[in-house]
């Protein structure tokens, strides 16, 4: 089989970050069915995801997102990429935020059964190398809400 030809990643995120932010952000989808992060800004000392939530999450909702993404780690999933068309990923993803001018052939990344979603960028090959994962602030305003979390 032919190598698929991507578009280049205009970064070069912190692979264990960037695969929390990725379980981060599908459990808030489907928890809330908000969507993912609409803002997003990702940082190998600590990174913040804003979502659009018609109330802020409560402290026990914010400790169960960190229980949630501790034991994805602890399970030590494998974490894998699809390769397919944009036409296929059209049925099963958002293609809002694709760049314009994308290439044909789009990657998937897949953690276990945990998440999916369409991405340029660099992970982690278990979630084992996340290490633990911790939400250090939320900020809820203007049905925008903030989580900044850490690794370690």
């Amino acid at each position: 089989m032919e190598a698929p030809v991507l578009n280049e990643h205009n970064k070069q995120e912190y692979p264990p970050m960037h695969t929390a932010e990725h379980l981060l952000n599908g459990e808030m989808a489907r928890r809330y069915g908000h969507g993912r992060a609409f803002s997003a800004h990702i940082e190998r000392k600590k990174s913040k995801l804003d979502y659009h939530l018609p109330q802020a999450l409560t402290d026990s909702e914010i400790k169960s997102l960190e229980d949630y993404i501790n034991k994805i780690v602890a399970e030590d999933v494998e974490v894998t990429e699809e390769f397919i068309t944009q036409a296929e990923a059209m049925e099963r993803f958002d293609m809002s935020r694709l760049p314009e001018g994308a290439s044909d052939t789009v990657r998937v990344v897949h953690i276990g059964d945990y998440d999916q979603c369409l991405c340029a960028g660099s992970h982690v090959q278990r979630t084992g190398a996340i290490g633990a994962f911790r939400i250090t602030s939320s900020r809820w305003q203007d049905g925008v809400q903030r989580l900044v979390f850490k690794l370690g």
